[in-house]
Parts: structure tokens; C-alpha cells; sequence
């Protein structure tokens, strides 16, 4: 095979395309934080304008997922196995399925955090904002992994960042539990309908860290096969 063919062949490293993913994630996701700021202000307008912006971003990441799908190589040059690769891919897009989603039915029912969660709510969903973070702090380290041949020290750092992912979910799961028993003590005073959309807003935004947790799973399953 020609050199330039082979080099080529390694341009088409999905790694980069991979971290650039995960980064709209992220940004997709923290617009959630300014859209709940509007929304507990009842500054529908502005969520709206921000509502806008996340879609953007999810549509961005969106047409990148299916880019690298269609482009991702095979065979004997890959560094990584593509069906892993696939699968981060796979399990990063639904974190930002889940945030447009979330955006989308608050919006959509003009539905009201009641003031006196606002402020549990707002640090719930950021520690679960957190999590989607820190699974893209670690897969950003994936071509320091590639340089290191998924070896050393790099691995180590990698590893401590996906039991840090860990440590998060459990705090966004102890967080959820409290919430929906605040929640509760409030149902009579609230409009059964709107009781039902806000526990529906409460695990969703749980998913986002449960999500980004899956994230991690799937890289150390990568790890494992090194």
C-alpha cells in the first residue's frame, strides 16, 4: 500500500470527530442551567430563545453522529474497535436527545419548578450536568490513550475520571430521591397533571448522569480489551 494511502487511512482517526461530539453534548446540555434560570423567572421568552440555541447544538451533534457513522473506518488500521467506538457514540447522542427533550416538554406545558424546590432542583440538575462533564473530560483523553498505547499512567488517570463519574451519579440518585420526597409533600397544592410532568422532569434530568455513567462504562469496556 502507498504511504499516502495508509496516512490516508489514519487521517480518518474517529477520535477527534468523537471529542468534538461529546463537547456539543456538553454544550447542549449546559444551556439547561439559563433555561431553568428563565423558566423559575417565568421569562418564557427567553427560554424560548435558549430552548432554540440547545436544539441547535443537538442538531449539530446529531449531524456529526451521523457523519462519523457514515465515515468511520475498518479493518486492520483501526486503533480502536469500531463496534466500541459505535456505541460511545451511540450512548454520548442520547445525552443530548434527553436534554433537548427535557427543554422541549417544559416549555411546551410552561411548567413551573414550585419556588420552593427551585433552588434543590437547580443544584440537582447541575450535579447532574457534572457528570455529563466529566464523561467528556474522559473520553477527551482517549488520544493520550492512543499515544500511550492504552498504558501507564494515562490509563490510571482515565480510570480515577470514570470512578469520579461513578461518585457523581451516586450523588444525583441521592439528590433525586430527596427532591421527589419534597415533591410529594407539595402534590396536594399542585395540579395533578403538573405533579405528573414535573417527577417526569426529575428523572429526566437524572438521566443525563445516568447517561454520561454509561458513557464511562462503555470507555472502560474499551479499556478492558487493551
Amino acid at each position: 500500500m502507498a504511504r499516502n494511502s495508509i496516512l490516508g487511512v489514519f487521517a480518518k482517526s474517529p477520535i477527534k470527530p468523537l471529542e468534538k461530539h461529546i463537547r456539543l453534548v456538553t454544550k447542549c446540555c449546559n444551556q439547561l442551567i439559563p433555561f431553568f434560570a428563565a423558566c423559575s423567572d417565568l421569562d418564557w421568552t427567553s427560554a424560548t430563545k435558549i430552548r432554540k440555541k440547545l436544539s441547535k447544538l443537538e442538531q449539530d451533534a446529531d449531524a456529526l453522529k451521523r457523519q462519523l457513522r457514515l465515515e468511520l473506518p475498518g479493518g486492520l488500521f483501526m486503533p480502536v474497535d469500531r463496534t466500541d467506538l459505535l456505541e460511545l457514540l451511540t450512548q454520548q447522542d442520547k445525552i443530548a436527545n434527553r436534554a433537548k427533550d427535557i427543554a422541549g416538554r417544559v416549555l411546551g406545558r410552561k411548567l413551573e419548578i414550585p419556588v420552593s424546590l427551585q433552588e434543590q432542583f437547580m443544584a440537582y440538575l447541575t450535579r447532574c450536568i457534572d457528570a455529563t462533564e466529566k464523561a467528556a473530560d474522559a473520553i477527551n483523553e482517549l488520544d493520550d490513550l492512543l499515544e500511550t498505547g492504552f498504558r501507564g499512567r494515562e490509563v490510571n488517570l482515565v480510570e480515577k475520571m470514570i470512578n469520579q463519574l461513578d461518585e457523581i451519579e451516586d450523588d444525583t440518585d441521592s439528590m433525586q430521591i430527596k427532591l421527589r420526597r419534597d415533591l410529594l409533600l407539595l402534590e396536594d397544592d399542585l395540579k395533578p397533571v403538573d405533579v405528573m410532568f414535573l417527577y417526569q422532569i426529575i428523572d429526566w434530568v437524572g438521566e443525563l448522569a445516568d447517561l454520561a455513567e454509561r458513557v464511562g462504562a462503555r470507555l472502560e469496556i474499551l479499556l478492558a480489551r487493551k
